[in-house]
């Protein structure tokens, strides 16, 4: 129990890195919070600290959730396969998520969580997770919002571990339905503002 506790100790403070605010003061000098969207994520950082920076923080931010997910390694009271095993899989990875939305190491103020859960979503299956990240890649290239491309991948989610690839972990399957909760609460402002038509393209054209 005790090397369980560790893990989730370690899940959290691994999300809690705040890699878009840490990269953005050591390079540009700014706290990405105060910038753009406010936001500490991947999509405000590309949009405020280039496409280098961006990207960086993307896959350091998907890496903090695929790693947070195999901390289960760390523990040898819950065997591999068993439902309580998948279930220590995906409360460490939502530990992570928990720290990059709420992270102790940027004053509780972190992103919306959706590479972080990208990440979960790729340690506990990785062909739902890729399936996923085709439709916000197809939705991206055609609409250009960001926020479009990972509503509408979340939401075909569920689809993907149910229905599809027919998971035979009912933790799996609750967490497809948790994932969308979670990213429909943290982006809130961001359906008010496609609703009302002023959610902004992730890279704007030259001359606007």
């Amino acid at each position: 129990m005790i090397l369980i506790i560790a893990a989730a100790i370690l899940a959290y403070l691994l999300g809690s890195i705040p890699s878009a605010v840490w990269l953005g003061r050591a390079i540009k000098g700014v706290d990405l919070r105060e910038h753009g969207s406010g936001n500490a994520g991947a999509t405000n950082a590309f949009r405020v600290l280039g496409k280098p920076i961006g990207s960086a923080v993307l896959l350091l931010d998907m890496l903090k959730g695929f790693l947070a997910v195999n901390l289960t390694l760390l523990q040898n009271e819950i065997a591999p396969g068993s439902e309580g095993w998948m279930m220590l899989k995906i409360g460490l990875g939502l530990l992570a998520v928990v720290g990059h939305i709420f992270p102790i190491f940027a004053g509780f103020r972190g992103g919306k969580g959706v590479a972080t859960i990208t990440g979960v979503g790729l340690a506990i299956h990785p062909f739902a997770a890729l399936a996923a990240m085709g439709i916000y890649l197809l939705v991206f290239l055609v609409t250009r919002i960001s926020a479009m491309g990972s509503l509408i991948a979340v939401l075909t989610y569920p689809v993907w571990i149910i229905w599809v690839f027919q998971s035979e972990y009912l933790t799996i399957r609750i967490f497809s339905l948790v994932v969308v909760v979670l990213v429909l609460i943290t982006h809130r402002s961001n359906i008010l503002r496609l609703v009302q038509g002023e959610e902004k393209s992730l890279f704007r054209k030259k001359g606007d």
